[in-house]
């Protein structure tokens, strides 16, 4: 992968929590959520990195992530890279004191993040320790217009942090999830 000095742009096509592609504009990376399952009793999504031919078993793609929702879009459980399935409650923590739209959860680095909404509708992801700036989802603003190939999203992955995109996608997209049924 090129390192360019430069974060990873990574334009949501869609802007939906059913399933969207997620393409680097520099063509560095490109992530897919796919939804697979959908009853009354759960849905299930799954996140790939199609960047990464290595990235298979036996010429199957490997998830970087899956997500399983329960019935009337109750958080479920999430499983990341080759470990155990935890209920979403359990990995996306509310902190003490913290805002509702605000949670932490540590990643495969040992590293704890956060995941905040911001007044102005976007999502801003830090080191919990340091504060340090890690990924930022930027909504389309309201009153613009549609655009036929754009959903006018974008999720911006600082450059020292490719190795946590998978965990930064399926964290925001259960945060976004949270936000919309209002968990």
């Amino acid at each position: 992968m090129s390192n360019f000095g430069l974060p990873f742009f990574l334009e949501d096509t869609t802007g939906k929590l059913t399933g969207s592609e997620f393409v680097d504009l520099h063509n560095r990376m490109h992530l897919s959520l796919k939804q697979t399952l959908r009853d009354a009793h759960h849905s299930a999504y799954v996140i790939y990195d199609l960047s990464r031919r290595s990235a298979t078993r036996g010429g199957l793609l490997v998830p970087l992530a899956t997500l399983d929702f329960g019935s009337q879009n109750a958080l479920g459980s999430i499983k990341i890279g080759d470990h155990d399935h935890i209920p979403m409650g359990h990995y996306l923590m509310k902190s003490a004191g913290s805002a509702v739209k605000s949670r932490k959860f540590k990643a495969a680095d040992g590293q704890e993040y956060r995941w905040t909404l911001q007044t102005d509708g976007e999502w801003q992801c830090t080191n919990a320790k340091n504060n340090y700036h890690v990924a930022t989802y930027s909504q389309k603003p309201a009153g613009e217009p549609q655009y036929p190939s754009s959903s006018g999203c974008m999720l911006t992955v600082e450059e020292a942090y490719p190795h946590l995109v998978g965990e930064l996608l399926a964290s925001l997209i259960v945060m976004r999830h949270i936000e919309k049924h209002n968990l």
